[in-house]
């Protein structure tokens, strides 16, 4: 492939545009969460339940995303999916019960796809050589997020909660006719060679697939459930007002979105696994203060009792989550070049699995964080559970490079008839 295909630079950039739009929109209920939370007096469990209502049809859509976006044209689909999403956003105001946020929830998951069909688009216009840059730019999209922490307080200040549905299915609707007509279609070549190629599902047979979607469940699926569930931790925890809430998530989304295209030019440069590595040592390490609780302490001393009280403030939280997210944008990338690596001619599909596995991750952990906090009666029990998860990946990605090096020993031995006999 050419290194400078014309147009290359205008499809990144309106791919990572409307991206951005379309996971404001995902992310949405991270805000409206808690207003309806409050008005429905909803428990921890049920709160994460509805914050994960969007993201489970968006992580479950992206596998059969993948799969038309190897045979179909990216660009149309994704002009598609947001004129799909957008009816939902302007019946949001009507809506009253919990189950009908959870149905409108599960509509507006839709937008989540955008991710897998833009990175689709964007691998065909780049070589190998600046696929990580490339994505990383494009994930930088993730930053989505931060319009809906920063601009849904204004418009909740100015309009009330009644206006964000219908404020945010007009951009929506924008967007999708501006990619349309900005965005340059695929060359002809590229085209061709996609609706010809076959699609192949012989990767997800290899655990290289499963173990690159584990890495991203934790990277990508704690940095969308860590999103949906700060407001409220700021809140309960450090009694801070909607806004300052809204301030202190948005900080942490910007920072670790933003550093994505970063993190791809790292893993272009020094490898993915290398990149991998380091942000899980960083994360466990962060995770381990995060995760523990407040606690007082009477220790009986010679002179008489001493008492300890030791707790994570709010600026040593928010400078430990600070650090944590800028790993996870760190490890986003990677894991998506590492992807390319292996799997050039199947992102749409290997893409789409990973992808998926990693949302499933922003679904199932905030049920999870509700139902740890319900159960064990500690607000960082959310904490906890992620270190478990972590713990758990840098296990398997231990052992799965160690296995790696081992067969990349047997197949040079073999290559040079050291196992073979004369």
């Amino acid at each position: 492939m050419q290194k400078n295909i014309p147009g290359s630079y205008r499809a990144l950039t309106m791919a990572t545009i409307a991206f951005a739009a379309n996971f404001s929109v995902w992310v949405l209920y991270a805000v409206l969460g808690l207003d309806v939370a409050e008005r429905l007096q909803l428990s921890s469990t049920k709160l994460g339940l509805l914050l994960s209502a969007p993201i489970l049809t968006g992580a479950l859509m992206r596998i059969p995303a993948g799969f038309l976006s190897e045979r179909h044209n990216p660009k149309s689909l994704l002009f598609w999916q947001m004129l799909l999403v957008a009816p939902a956003l302007f019946l949001l105001p009507l809506v009253e019960s919990y189950r009908g946020y959870i149905w409108l929830g599960l509509w507006l998951g839709v937008s989540g796809v955008s991710f897998t069909l833009g990175v689709r688009y964007v691998t065909g216009w780049f070589d190998r050589t600046r696929q990580g840059t490339a994505l990383g730019i494009f994930g930088a999209g993730n930053a989505g997020a931060a319009i809906t922490l920063a601009l849904a307080p204004l418009f909740v200040s100015q309009w009330g909660w009644q206006s964000l549905g219908p404020a945010y299915g007009i951009g929506l609707l924008v967007m999708a006719l501006l990619f349309v007509w900005l965005a340059p279609a695929l060359p002809a070549h590229l085209r061709a060679a996609s609706s010809e190629q076959a699609v192949s599902l012989a990767p997800l047979k290899q655990l290289r697939v499963w173990r690159f979607s584990l890495y991203y469940y934790f990277v990508f699926g704690s940095f969308l459930a860590l999103i949906l569930w700060l407001p409220g931790y700021y809140r309960q925890v450090y009694q801070l007002s909607f806004s300052q809430a809204m301030a202190f998530t948005l900080f942490f989304v910007a920072t670790s979105s933003l550093v994505r295209a970063l993190g791809g030019w790292f893993a272009d440069r020094y490898g993915g696994r290398a990149v991998n590595w380091s942000v899980f040592w960083v994360c466990l390490v962060c995770l381990f203060f995060l995760s523990y609780p407040p606690t007082t302490m009477t220790i009986h001393g010679v002179k008489g009792d001493v008492n300890l009280s030791i707790e994570v403030g709010l600026w040593t939280f928010t400078g430990l989550m600070f650090v944590i997210g800028i790993a996870q944008g760190f490890g986003r990338a990677s894991v998506y070049k590492t992807i390319h690596d292996y799997y050039p001619q199947q992102m749409g599909v290997v893409g789409g699995i990973v992808s998926a596995i990693g949302a499933l991750g922003g679904c199932t952990l905030p049920v999870l964080f509700g139902l740890g906090v319900d159960l064990v009666g500690i607000h960082s029990a959310s904490f906890m559970l992620l270190y478990g998860v972590l713990a758990f990946c840098m296990t398997v990605m231990f052992f799965a490079n160690k296995a790696d090096r081992f067969q990349g020993r047997v197949e040079e031995a073999l290559s040079h008839n050291f196992l073979k006999e004369d």
